[in-house]
């Protein structure tokens, strides 16, 4: 990934002095409309640059000053929502004389001095002007859209094992969730579905024992897993392969698995 950015970044460079020399004579642009205009350019940048590069009395925003505005005048709005709100606040308050100075002014008071976290407040030279700070809720701005609850998806796994203590371990789908891990057999759960719990789960009949549950967040879901355990003789009806105690630790298994595993035999991971 980053070299991917790297490689974009220097693609929108190559672009953006073709840009200048094409259609700005070799010149580069002064304003934050126009710089805008260029490749690999956004809106935080262009304002920056000309703000601090060609004297432009435009507002420049990034985290720090929009958490300064939003305190400031207390906008119950939240982010990304604000972000009209807080330019509106911010641009009156560009002077037309060393507008990069104060630019740099603000991001610098808001890395310092209005952090996310027990700003400062006593020692900040605008708190008396600030709105949030008299009402006691600094920390509360700039509001934010609340995070959307994780899901919980349900599902069950296999600890089968043979006389040896080996487990049988299947390969996932290349593609997907856990693409291509080595893995316990269960039902089908996904982030957007659960899988097979209870008794109907079990894939073969055996004397099966309910070995507990495990439980393991992934980035847009958590997963809750009935762990089931049974021995036997012969190899399980579909395909996979028997990991014995001294390799599994070299298995590529995801750490749900490893949960699940250590859940009906404690002792498997231990050295």
């Amino acid at each position: 990934m980053g070299r991917a950015r790297l490689l974009l970044a220097r693609a929108n460079l190559k672009k953006c002095a073709g840009q200048v020399a094409t259609q700005h004579g070799g010149q580069f642009p002064k304003t934050a409309d126009e710089l805008r205009q260029l490749p690999g350019i956004g809106e935080y940048t262009a304002a920056a640059i000309a703000a601090i590069a060609f004297d432009e009395p435009v507002a420049v925003i990034d985290g720090n000053v929009e958490r300064i505005i939003a305190r400031q005048h207390h906008i119950e709005t939240p982010l990304p929502a604000a972000k009209a709100e807080i330019r509106s606040g911010l641009q009156p308050l560009v002077p037309n004389e060393r507008p990069g100075d104060f630019a740099q002014a603000m991001m610098d008071l808001g890395a310092t001095l209005c952090s996310p976290k027990k700003p400062a407040c006593s020692l900040c030279p605008v708190a008396g002007g600030c709105r949030a700070f008299k009402a006691g809720a600094a920390e509360q701005f700039p509001r934010k859209v609340p995070k959307a609850e994780k899901p919980v998806r349900q599902g069950a796994v296999f600890v089968i094992r043979n006389g040896t203590d080996a487990i049988w371990l299947i390969k996932r789908p290349d593609s997907g969730l856990l693409g291509g891990m080595s893995a316990l057999p269960g039902t089908d759960w996904s982030a957007r579905k659960d899988g097979l719990t209870g008794e109907p789960a079990l894939p073969f009949e055996s004397d099966w024992r309910k070995a507990g549950s495990v439980r393991h967040t992934f980035t847009h879901f958590h997963l809750q897993l009935e762990v089931w355990e049974t021995g036997v003789t012969g190899a399980p009806p579909f395909k996979g392969w028997w990991s014995a105690a001294e390799t599994l630790q070299t298995e590529a298994l995801p750490t749900v698995m490893k949960k699940a595993i250590a859940a009906a035999l404690p002792e498997a991971f231990r050295k």
